[in-house]
């Protein structure tokens, strides 16, 4: 048996790294490389690197260790639950999207052209290895990325994570125009979203009963806007903040979401600078993308809502009429 490293190739030298700290003490170990991006998280992508593990003769006592943002754990985490009918993996979360998020709860995937992780499995990881000074070299919008993800976990579940983020704003440290990156600020707020997100996998680890949905908060119409746009231009947090918003919006005229809580949200999203506008894409593709979502039974409409500041509920039977509606305000052609 061995560990295969799977990776980017701006993470060369990382990966370098822990191949030889793991040769040092008797594992054998490879480096491969890919490119990175949610439009190469594919089963065409998943194909290749099955090929690859056969080549340096991966057997089922191989460790897969995935060093890299999201789309990778996603993808690096449906081979190794597909692999030999599945091998062990570790994610070492190098994005805040990652860290707060993706590499939490088991669910592992690859995207099909019709939407968003339709093909699948849980499959929890070894474990987690979250180094935040793997952080520092990481782009501005990265770090918004990661950041729209915190503002739900915030908004949808943790009042007190909330207030922390609206402090951040309050002291300039998340603006427009600069994210600080100081270890020291973000260690609470990224431990609090791992916990969140680590506790309610556990209370629903395979989505059975609604409770693991409330993460999914700006996710319906953010999953819609990334299949509209083909994978490509948005990032996943840019989808999910204008998501967020769009589904706030859809609360109000429901009557479920108080309108200070949108107000609040969108001032929030402005200040960081996220996206609170949908791209101008056809009304009718994004309800099409929708009718794939897997929170949807049947012909209904599943959507969560915002009932107030930290509280959320998974709503049936949101009416297609209304979610139209929604999209047209915000933005959808």
């Amino acid at each position: 048996s061995c560990a295969m490293i799977l990776t980017h190739p701006v993470l060369k030298a990382e990966g370098e790294t822990l191949a030889q700290q793991l040769q040092a003490r008797g594992v054998p170990s490879q480096l491969l490389s890919m490119p990175s991006g949610e439009r190469f998280k594919t089963m065409r992508t998943a194909i290749r690197l099955y090929r690859a593990l056969l080549q340096v003769q991966m057997d089922r006592r191989s460790v897969l260790i995935v060093l890299g943002g999201g789309v990778l754990g996603d993808l690096g985490g449906f081979v190794a639950a597909t692999y030999m009918r599945g091998i062990s993996f570790v994610q070492v979360p190098t994005t805040l999207l990652a860290q707060v998020d993706a590499s939490i709860g088991g669910k592992v995937a690859v995207d099909m052209p019709e939407g968003k992780n339709l093909v699948g499995a849980f499959h929890q990881p070894l474990m987690v290895l979250t180094d935040m000074e793997l952080l520092q070299s990481l782009p501005a919008r990265q770090w918004r990325n990661g950041l729209a993800e915190m503002f739900k976990y915030g908004i949808a579940l943790d009042r007190g994570l909330w207030l922390r983020l609206q402090t951040l704003i309050a002291q300039g440290k998340v603006s427009r125009r600069r994210i600080c990156k100081d270890p020291a600020e973000w260690f609470i707020p990224i431990a609090r979203c791992a916990a969140l997100k680590a506790q309610i996998v556990a209370q629903d680890e395979r989505d059975e009963h609604g409770q693991r949905a409330l993460l999914n908060f700006g996710h319906t119409v953010g999953h819609a806007i990334e299949a509209a746009l083909g994978y490509r231009q948005w990032l996943h947090g840019e989808a999910v903040a204008a998501g967020m918003r769009t589904e706030a919006e859809l609360g109000v005229l429901l009557g479920i979401t108080p309108a200070a809580v949108l107000e609040e949200l969108e001032q929030s999203l402005q200040a960081a600078g996220l996206p609170i506008r949908l791209p101008p894409v056809p009304v009718e593709d994004m309800l099409q993308a929708m009718q794939h979502d897997k929170k949807r039974v049947g012909a209904r409409l599943q959507v969560v809502l915002l009932k107030g500041i930290g509280e959320a509920q998974l709503v049936n039977n949101v009416p297609i009429k209304a979610m139209e509606e929604v999209l047209k305000r915000c933005g959808a052609q």
